[in-house]
Order: structure tokens, then sequence, then C-alpha cells
């Protein structure tokens, strides 16, 4: 079995262009259920082939994984991943039918997502000092909310995908897919502020990243992660902001003032409206919020 799925991750690599930790997370989910029917079975991972996994197999499974109290986001994940690898294995004519078929994913919980008021968000972009760091802090902060991008899309990003003199970045999403994101022109001038007084005098020669460490090298994820949580400890705001909570939130306000959600939804990067269309409920329940606080009889 190991073999086929090392056949799998070379085709979700070269022919589907997954990410390095998507290529991981799907390895990690099929070891899991590896052993598992292994376990059942009584032999050893090595000697299990995918016709001996049927559908009570994988009932059982999905039983187990249950009982270990996972959440239904990773028990989905977890029948996503074999659900794709024997598509896979169908298509390669490695097995006659994918078992898996006939096993229905848990229903989702809808799990609002966490987002700041536009007061907070602004509080929180401004907080940077005029210090080297400070500059690129807040050119930082001014990107991630004027562009909604992934941290991902961050850290990826390099120099020749800024065109500053239009107002657009270039970014490049999951599975290598580009989008052109506008950005207003606040954050277009502390950009060019960070790239004429700063940048030069910390970035190494070879290195194209934007966003730069003290030591002149690519700004990694958790160093983004950190800057974010310092300065939300210095604000004193809610636990638990990360730059993805000021993506949440450049949605929710850009919705909240008028834009459509197809807009919206190509400025995320969504492959699916349906993921877009979470942050309808937010604002709906804001709408709410205000209501219950403004009606006379409410």
């Amino acid at each position: 079995m190991y073999i086929l799925i090392d056949h799998y991750v070379d085709f979700l690599r070269i022919r589907k262009n997954f990410s390095h930790h998507t290529i991981e997370a799907y390895q990690k989910d099929l070891f899991d259920g590896l052993e598992f029917f292994a376990q059942v079975l009584k032999i050893s991972e090595e000697e299990l082939v995918p016709t001996a996994i049927d559908g009570k197999l994988l009932r059982q499974y999905l039983a187990q994984l249950y009982q270990r109290k996972l959440s239904r986001a990773t028990v989905a994940r977890r029948l996503a991943a074999w659900r794709t690898f024997f598509r896979f294995l169908f298509n390669e004519g490695l097995v006659g039918n994918n078992p898996i078929q006939r096993v229905n994913n848990p229903k989702q919980e809808k799990k609002l997502p966490q987002f700041m008021y536009p007061e907070e968000t602004k509080h929180l972009v401004e907080a940077p000092d005029e210090s080297r760091l400070g500059i690129r802090d807040r050119a930082l902060l001014e990107l991630l909310y004027a562009s909604g991008i992934r941290v991902s899309e961050l850290v990826s990003l390099n120099l020749d995908q800024l065109d500053l003199g239009r107002g657009y970045v270039r970014v490049m999403g999951k599975g290598s897919k580009e989008r052109i994101v506008p950005i207003h022109q606040q954050a277009v001038a502390v950009l060019k502020l960070y790239l004429q007084s700063v940048r030069p005098y910390v970035a190494l020669r070879d290195c194209q990243a934007v966003f730069v460490n003290y030591q002149g090298n690519r700004l990694s994820d958790r160093g983004i992660r950190k800057m974010v949580t310092k300065y939300c400890q210095q604000l004193g705001l809610k636990e638990g902001i990360s730059p993805h909570t000021i993506r949440h939130s450049f949605a929710t306000h850009l919705l909240d003032n008028g834009a459509d959600l197809r807009s919206v939804q190509e400025l995320l990067g969504h492959v699916s409206l349906s993921t877009t269309q979470l942050y309808t409920h937010v604002t709906k329940k804001k709408l709410k919020k205000v209501y219950k606080l403004s009606h006379p009889r409410a």
C-alpha cells in the first residue's frame, strides 16, 4: 500500500500542483487509516491491499474516529483523503470500484469566522512605531487588511508581484491560481515608504521577498503570527486574533459596506461561492445586534 500512496503523492505534487503542506496533510490522514485497517484485519500495513478495504471496514473506521472525539471537520478531512485516494486508484485502473462512495461525510458545524470591528482593525494597523521594523510591520498590516490575502500568500509575495503605480498586487493563491487584487492608496503609500527607506538596508542582496526579517531573509508565517499577536496584546484586543482574522475582517467590512458577494469571492480567491457566503451570516448577525440595540421595542 505504501507504494500506491507514493504514486498518489507524486500525482498530487506533479499533476495537481498541490502545496507541500496539503500533501503532508493527505499523507497523515491516509497513514492514520492505514494503521487502523491493518490492525482490524490483523495484517501488517505493507501487506494491506486496496481491495481488502470495503464499506464495512470504512464504517468501522468512521466509528473509531468519532470514539476518539475528533471534530467533524477532522473526520470529514480523513474521509476526503481516502475518497480521493480511491478515486485515483480507480482512474488508474488499480481497483474496480470506490467503496468509500457509499460512506457519507459527517454534517459540518457552521462556524462563523472571527472578525474585528473596523475601529479595532484601524488600531491594529496603526499600532507599529516609526522604527525600521515598525515601518515594515505597518506596511505588512496595511497590505493584509487592504487586500485580504492569506498569510501564506503574503509570505511568498515577491517584489515583481507588486504594481504600486497602478495599485495592484499579483497574488499566487492555492493550487498556483493567480489573481489580481487592488489595494488602496494609503496602503500603497506605506508600502512605498517601507520599500524605499527600510527594505534596502535590511534585505539580503539575492532575497526577492517583499517582507524580510531582521536578518534580511524572507519573513516566515510564524514570524507574522507572532508579530500580530504582539500588537494585539499591546492594544488589549481579544485573544485568538491572527492574520486570518484580518482576512475575515477584510471580507466582512466589504460586505457590510455594500460589496457584492461575487466580487468578494474573487478578491479572496475562493473557488466556491459557498465559502464566501459564510460572511453573509456574520453581517446578518451584526445587523440583528444593531437592530436589538437600536429598536425601541426590541
